[in-house]
């Protein structure tokens, strides 16, 4: 077998596994996109600083993670359209971008997390499209996907594994759609075929490197038929979440909701996609409890190591990198500056994390 990322059970834990069989505690960053400096309001600054994305890849996005302490590049889908969300009532009809092609990822010499979507399902999605899983058709589409984005990353030492629908609404979709399921029974029939067929379609072309499951949303839903039937498919269950900033005990809530998903899979879980906003000069409206970017950085502190304390945990991946019109959680703002009191006190809160649980020691 290639030499890729695993996971194994170390000290009484899941933990990642690197090609080289240490520990590795995947602290991410997602969405990052060099076109979030391509706006008409930092084209030139774009131009001057870097001019290439083979050099924004160096000077830029790697050079960061790494001085914060950052260990993954993450999905890299990046919010493009919409003023508000299918979950608040508004109608987006393109939201995310298709995220990186092959060679950026590998060019970055980090590891790395690779989005796939297989089902138009997400909860921010105002047209999803709930195709048949049983179908010809859909087998035929998750083919493609399989050889057309897994394909070129086969043999990669970077690449941590696949993550698949982003958010998506097997519960009760917004705007009313869904695979229109019975029971509970049945959505699990549901369930159990896309799985099976995504990851067989993905292990035909790359059989050595992890799937790591749709990207479930704590408010998009998890129900537990479609749990089991992602438990018999995919290494580990992710998941994304955004604990109200306006309650100090919301991540609380949120633990004690994925120690219930542990506990049924008996699967780790990667958290995928966390952040918390405050206002900005670009950003007014993303007004909240939190008053400035330190308190950002306090309530990253206060999260990641409640997080960290669960051993289902395999790290999480932070939302975004660079702030723009649509998403307002940049860990730097829109001419490209890091937001220094946020990303100060993280990169000394990631450097004590991966200490503390032995990153990069031998597993």
């Amino acid at each position: 077998m290639p030499e890729a990322f695993r996971i194994a059970r170390v000290d009484g834990r899941p933990r990642f596994v690197d090609p080289d069989g240490r520990r590795f505690v995947s602290i991410g960053v997602a969405h990052a996109d060099p076109t979030n400096l391509q706006y008409p309001h930092n084209l030139a600054l774009w131009r001057a600083r870097y001019g290439s994305v083979e050099r924004w890849l160096a000077e830029g996005l790697v050079a960061d993670l790494r001085a914060w302490n950052v260990t993954t590049i993450s999905a890299t889908e990046e919010y493009v359209s919409g003023s508000g969300l299918a979950t608040s009532g508004a109608v987006v009809d393109i939201g995310h971008s298709p995220g990186w092609p092959a060679e950026h990822y590998l060019r970055a010499g980090m590891p790395y997390c690779v989005p796939l979507r297989p089902l138009e399902i997400e909860t921010w999605n105002g047209h999803p499209y709930y195709r048949d899983v049983f179908s010809p058709d859909f087998a035929q589409w998750c083919d493609y996907l399989a050889r057309s984005i897994c394909l070129p990353h086969v043999g990669s030492r970077d690449l941590i594994g696949y993550l698949l629908t982003d958010g998506p609404g097997w519960a009760r979709h917004p705007s009313g759609a869904g695979f229109g399921a019975a029971d509970d029974a049945e959505l699990e029939r549901i369930a159990e075929r896309y799985f099976a067929t995504v990851t067989a379609a993905i292990r035909r072309y790359d059989p050595d490197h992890l799937i790591l499951g749709d990207r479930f949303g704590t408010v998009a839903g998890m129900p537990e038929p479609v749990l089991r039937a992602a438990a018999r498919h995919v290494d580990a269950i992710s998941v994304q979440t955004f604990p109200p900033p306006d309650r100090p005990d919301a991540i609380d809530a949120v633990i004690e909701r994925l120690d219930a998903v542990h506990e049924l899979t008996g699967l780790p879980i990667l958290v995928v996609d966390i952040g918390n906003w405050t206002a900005t000069s670009m950003n007014p409206q993303r007004a909240s409890a939190i008053p400035d970017q330190a308190g950002r950085a306090l309530l990253y502190e206060r999260w990641t190591r409640r997080l960290m304390q669960r051993r289902w945990c395999l790290g999480w991946h932070w939302c975004g990198y660079v702030e723009n019109p649509a998403r307002g959680y940049g860990l730097k703002d829109p001419l490209d500056e890091p937001y220094r009191e946020l990303v100060v006190p993280m990169a000394r809160v990631n450097a004590e994390i991966l200490a503390e649980h032995g990153h990069g020691e031998p597993a």
